[in-house]
């Protein structure tokens, strides 16, 4: 029987041609990548912010580059999945929203310690300082390293308004009085205070604009049953 003859643009020229193969296997993957990012950059969910979810004081914002620098994202996600053991054991879960002010965002994908997405206020800072400084004092199995040098170094004089300018071309809305001041709000402080600070605020402002939400809607609903209960007024009778 006589071999058939395949044309170029066929599924045989890419078995045989291992270029060609590559070449359209980027193609492929590339617009289906661009098929799910690009609608992302439009849609408010993932470009507006939701309740409780502000930018970063200039402390809170020099300790997350001190988070950055020291690795710790590199064992501890910030990212809640949507499954009921996530959820059950570390709050409830995030979305995208939460993250508009993080250039970069701090998601990740390893937990070697536990997600820190709702850790903010659920220990005292007293208890972050002494885990920064020996971890094995409060969690005896924790294969966390110390960081004792973070009590003694002193951030004065770092660039934070530098920091605040390139994050505000970026659409974090810091305002001019603002960055004006942040050199002065961290004076003093250590990089241990800025740590603990920005470790204390994670996912606490969306936790408490929910809890307040559900209190409005709580009071909502019980005037709602007091006024159901109230006897309807009798109706006037003609003299």
């Amino acid at each position: 029987m006589a071999n058939k003859q395949h044309g170029f643009f066929s599924h045989e020229t890419l078995e045989k041609n291992i270029g060609w193969m590559i070449i359209a296997s980027i193609l492929v993957v590339s617009f289906a990548g661009l098929v799910q990012i690009v609608p992302l950059f439009f849609q408010h969910s993932t470009t507006q912010t939701v309740a409780g979810v502000e930018p970063y004081s200039p402390l809170r914002l020099m300790g997350r580059d001190i988070y950055i620098r020291e690795g710790c994202v590199g064992c501890h996600s910030q990212q809640v999945r949507v499954l009921a053991a996530e959820v059950q054991r570390y709050g409830s879960y995030s979305v995208a929203a939460e993250s508009v002010f993080d250039h970069p965002f701090l998601w990740g994908s390893k937990r070697t310690g536990p997600d820190l997405a709702r850790v903010g206020e659920r220990y005292s800072d007293d208890w972050h300082r002494i885990h920064l400084r020996d971890p094995r004092k409060v969690v005896p199995e924790s294969n966390m390293p110390a960081y004792p040098w973070l009590e003694k170094t002193v951030i004065t004089g770092e660039n934070v308004d530098q920091r605040m300018r390139a994050l505000r071309t970026l659409g974090v809305p810091y305002t001019d009085e603002e960055i004006a001041a942040a050199p002065k709000a961290i004076e003093g402080k250590t990089e241990e205070d800025a740590l603990v600070a920005y470790l204390q605020g994670l996912g606490v402002g969306m936790r408490k604009a929910k809890q307040a939400e559900q209190a409005k809607q709580a009071e909502a609903a019980k005037k709602a049953a007091q006024s159901a209960e109230q006897p309807a007024a009798p109706a006037a009778t003609g003299g």
